[in-house]
């Protein structure tokens, strides 16, 4: 069965994304040290994203990428150890450059969250969960 798994994701400019991702916080490696893409890890579970240039992206895949301006493939959800973490992402996430589609609010009354978008449009949704006051079924 599967040992790991890791998500590809095209970005327009390899540098300006690490340099993103980097204000943000994330830990952002050069495998193979060859510069033309580019691992960010996520979570205790070191989810591995991998940035690759929309050329290469689109040779692994064979297929268009997805224009971001005008609809979403998928959502990256991350999640924050507290409220002011969020607004913190929410924060860095603007100031780098990112788009906020999702201002940093309440929701059910025990989830916290924001929503961005990084240089290229991907959506990314940063979520606090107080599990203390989670409906209980």
């Amino acid at each position: 069965m599967t040992k790991q798994f890791w998500i590809n994701l095209p970005v327009k400019d390899i540098n300006k994304s690490k340099e993103f991702f980097m204000k943000l916080g994330f830990s952002i490696t050069t495998p193979h040290g060859n510069g033309d893409h580019a691992k960010l890890v996520i979570g205790d579970n070191n989810v591995p994203v991998m940035l690759f240039p929309e050329s290469t992206f689109k040779r692994f895949t064979r297929n268009e990428i997805t224009n971001t301006k005008e609809a979403s493939e998928v959502l990256f959800s991350i999640d924050a150890k507290s409220r002011e973490e969020v607004d913190e992402i929410a924060k860095r996430a603007e100031s780098a450059g990112g788009t906020i589609f999702g201002k940093p609010a309440e929701n059910q009354g025990w989830m916290y969250g924001c929503g961005f978008t990084d240089l290229d449009g991907h959506r990314w949704n940063v979520l606090y969960m107080d599990m203390s006051k989670m409906p209980k079924e």
